[in-house]
């Protein structure tokens, strides 16, 4: 008796998209929705990594708080190190916070817009820094003003 071949499945081959990466362009309308979801997505991306990038610290940096030396020296440089990894992680709390408030123009429609002057922002300014509140006229002006308070 001949035995038919058991017909096993066939395992689903994923293609490569041959497709590029989206990118907003200006010959589409400024903040479309491509842009919000484009923009969305980068934000949610980025704080991902600083929060994955801050777990792995944390968990790295655990098992250096039951160690004490009797050394001095060793002593001020684990101390050093720990007030940087601090003022690291206070840098990254702060850079989530401005994050969240780019998320949250998103959702009401105002971000990609300057907070003074409502002028679009630009979309090579958002790509380069997503969390940008102001025109790079705006933030030159509010630099300029910063150092003249700080030079007086």
């Amino acid at each position: 008796m001949i035995q038919k071949p058991v017909k096993k499945p066939i395992a689903k081959v994923v293609k490569k998209s041959t497709k590029k990466a989206y990118a907003p362009s200006d010959k589409e309308k400024y903040m479309c929705v491509k842009h919000k979801q484009f923009f969305t997505g980068e934000l949610l991306r980025w704080k991902k990594d600083i929060i994955k990038s801050n777990s792995l610290t944390n968990i790295l940096n655990a098992s250096d708080d039951s160690v004490s030396s009797a050394d001095v020296v060793d002593q001020a440089s684990s101390y050093t190190d720990k007030s940087v990894e601090m003022k690291a992680l206070a840098r990254s709390r702060k850079l989530i916070e401005k994050i969240d408030a780019a998320l949250r123009r998103i959702k009401g429609d105002m971000y990609g817009y300057c907070e003074e002057t409502s002028e679009p922002i630009g979309l090579k300014r958002l790509m380069a820094r997503p969390i940008a509140t102001l025109s790079i006229e705006s933030q030159e002006r509010h630099e300029r003003d910063e150092k003249i308070y700080i030079d007086d």
